[in-house]
């Protein structure tokens, strides 16, 4: 019996290794295994082949190689980012972030709240946009740092960073930006948007393995280790290289900058086909954050009244993998909390599927997709009790 051919339509929960990226990493499991910190000239070709890396990141957002802290992931690069600064302003006891920021990034402010820390989280409109007019409200001088999604893990809407970041700095306050959903599919020149402090992005997002992930802290931005122990990284991460890793980091950086444009631009089709054909083919649908400017290889849809895990099920018999919205959230029949701060109503937000594209992805997949998806909403409506 023939394997069931795999759609893979959840790019933003994670991606494919790049072939590419995983010859570039390989020789580092074998021929190139010394310890980058050791002092002999084994070790030192191996530094070097780690400096080229972060040259490799550096220069996908346009920044000094040196402000490059390679970490482990993009959730820790966000605890890094908000402990790190709390502790170097301990005076400033107010942060300021977003309800449908990563959960990286809620449950650290909510750890901080029990500590004393006074939080404000900012609203968004049913589009999903933020509400600058409550951020220039509750910043003040008082304000240790705001921290930023770039782009929505579940949605794709892009937030206003220029706007928020220039407030942000007319305060004296740090920025941070989890820009793990931005990097690789928009365009980040950080030598342009000097207004943001840190920014965290996540190897896995953008075709390199998990468990590589990076924190940009610019030049000049105070911050407290967190991770105590050697004096890797400048001495603002301990812990010894993981090489491969950051080997295969690098590669695919390069990659994602030469594959922007083309990037941006597929998935762009992808996504708009996909929802043209679902919206005029399905009666009593919404497209969450639809009228809001996206990530082009997001599309997050809702159809009335059936449950978006039974759509997921009956997806994956047709070998379509898609999601309910962030993999690190899921495993709860609580509808997504980004959803509920967007005013989704209840009988749309049980029922949202992601869908997120990438190169690999072809239009025969969106036509198999789509027409699977007509079938399955129309077969969960026919057995659905509030179905009217």
């Amino acid at each position: 019996m023939s394997e069931k051919k795999i759609i893979y339509l959840d790019n933003n929960a994670t991606t494919r290794i790049y072939p590419e990226v995983l010859d570039a990493m390989m020789p580092f499991f074998k021929e190139k295994y010394a310890n980058p910190s050791s002092m002999y000239s084994f070790a030192a070709g191996v530094h070097k082949d780690v400096e080229k890396a972060r040259a490799q990141v550096a220069d996908l957002i346009n920044v000094d190689p040196i402000e490059i802290c390679f970490v482990s992931c993009g959730s820790e690069a966000d605890n890094f980012a908000i402990r790190g600064i709390t502790e170097a302003y301990p005076n400033k006891k107010h942060i300021i972030t977003t309800k449908v920021e990563h959960p990286a990034i809620i449950e650290t402010f909510k750890s901080l709240e029990r500590h004393g820390y006074k939080t404000t989280y900012l609203d968004v409109d049913g589009d999903g946009n933020v509400d600058i007019e409550t951020l220039k409200n509750s910043i003040s001088n008082e304000t240790a740092l705001v921290s930023v999604m770039y782009a929505n893990n579940e949605t794709g809407v892009i937030f206003p960073i220029e706007e928020i970041g220039k407030i942000v700095k007319k305060h004296g306050a740090v920025f941070h930006v989890d820009a793990v959903q931005a990097v690789g599919k928009l365009p980040i020149d950080l030598q342009k948007e000097d207004y943001i402090d840190m920014l965290t992005m996540s190897g896995h997002k953008i075709h390199a393995p998990k468990g590589i992930g990076v924190l940009f802290i610019r030049n000049g931005t105070k911050l407290r280790t967190v991770q105590t122990g050697g004096h890797q990284e400048r001495g603002r991460r301990a812990g010894t290289e993981n090489v491969p890793y950051i080997i295969a980091l690098g590669k695919a950086c390069e990659m994602a900058k030469a594959e922007l444009s083309k990037f941006m631009e597929h998935t762009k089709l992808l996504r708009d086909t996909l929802q043209k054909k679902l919206v005029d083919n399905i009666d009593n649908t919404k497209v969450n954050g639809g009228n809001a400017n996206r990530t082009a290889n997001t599309l997050n849809i809702s159809f009335k009244n059936i449950e978006g895990e039974s759509i997921l099920l009956l997806l994956d018999v047709y070998g379509i993998c898609a999601s309910t919205g962030s993999a690190c959230s899921s495993g709860t029949l609580e509808p997504s909390p980004v959803l509920r701060a967007m005013g989704l109503p209840f009988e749309y937000a049980h029922s949202s599927t992601r869908f997120s594209f990438s190169l690999d992805n072809t239009m025969e997949e969106v036509d198999f997709t789509a027409d699977a998806v007509i079938k399955i909403v129309k077969r969960l409506r026919e057995i659905s009790p509030y179905t009217e």
